[in-house]
């Protein structure tokens, strides 16, 4: 029973703060102000540090199956820079977010709504994607290699690439299996049109949305493992970091394409950790390194950015 008590409190959690987002702080299809988001984004960075007590607990208490043997404090540092990785990694995906509501034609009221499901969608997905992946890397032990080329070369495809996303997430495959209608209807994801019952637009971008964060996942999770591949902070640093980039997604939507120089710090990142999945078995790089490696590629990207908009100004 001790060995759930974390997941119990960790999903309860979760739930929690997302019944505060939906129910309290959005009021149904609201538009959201850059004010209230910038609260929000501070509210869901909060809990997420919040959280990191709860982590400290349960490992000075021998609360979970502790497979690496860490420490509380070890607990703590390998819990933040897995969630920083996740939110620095996960940036990319605020601009395909951004390219599938204005694909979508999706008004901004119902756009909370479609992120919100897209959280209870990520939390099942993300569980069996992580799972999967701990059994590879468990299983075989050359798996971590193989993870940290993969990300080695998505980091190369994503500087080659700038219009990628654009190809990637063009919602005309999904088309071809769903009859869709342009149609928002008031919000609802099931319509009426000619006498057919179809599918609408908010149908089509939450799809599309939920098959983009398995695609980002893809990339996300390997990157974790370099940090860790214990089962819980890899999860509860995912989680929390998804809540995040979405209330984050609000404070950001009419600034994306301003910090032009943060796929340089997403793409030092993935080399970074990429290299560092493939040394694994030989070189043991220290956490403290990997938090400052991470917070001051992010930093130098974010500051060069801000020096261009001013200039542009």
């Amino acid at each position: 029973m001790e060995q759930t008590t974390p997941w119990i409190i960790l999903i309860s959690y979760v739930l929690l703060l997302l019944f505060i987002d939906f129910f309290i702080l959005h009021k149904k299809n609201t538009v959201p102000t850059t004010k209230k988001a910038i609260f929000e984004t501070i509210f869901f960075i909060s809990n997420a540090l919040i959280f990191s007590g709860v982590v400290y607990y349960c490992y000075s208490n021998a609360l979970v199956n502790n497979v690496n043997n860490l420490n509380p404090s070890q607990a703590i540092i390998k819990y933040l820079t897995g969630y920083i990785i996740e939110l620095s990694l996960s940036v990319d995906n605020l601009f395909v977010i951004a390219i599938i509501f204005t694909s979508f034609k999706i008004p901004l009221k119902y756009q909370h709504k479609l992120l919100f499901l897209g959280i209870l969608g990520a939390l099942i997905f993300r569980a069996i994607l992580i799972s999967i992946g701990l059994v590879l890397i468990n299983k075989f032990h050359s798996m971590s290699i193989i993870f940290g080329l993969f990300l080695l070369f998505t980091a190369f495809k994503m500087l080659k690439k700038e219009a990628e996303h654009e190809q990637l997430h063009e919602p005309k495959g999904i088309m071809k299996w769903f009859r869709f209608s342009n149609v928002i209807d008031a919000g609802k994801f099931v319509t009426h049109v000619n006498g057919k019952r179809t599918f609408t637009a908010l149908f089509g971008a939450l799809l599309t949305i939920e098959l983009t964060d398995l695609l980002f996942a893809l990339d996300s999770i390997p990157a974790i493992f370099a940090v860790t591949t214990d089962p819980f902070i890899v999860y509860s640093s995912n989680i929390f970091a998804i809540m995040g980039l979405r209330s984050l997604y609000f404070f950001l939507a009419n600034m994306l394409d301003k910090f032009v120089y943060l796929k340089y710090s997403v793409f030092a990142i993935l080399l970074f950790v990429s290299l560092k999945l493939i040394t694994a078995n030989w070189v043991d790089i220290p956490e403290w390194f990997s938090l400052m490696f991470i917070g001051l590629s992010l930093g130098i990207g974010i500051y060069i950015s801000t020096i261009i908009i001013k200039k542009d100004t």
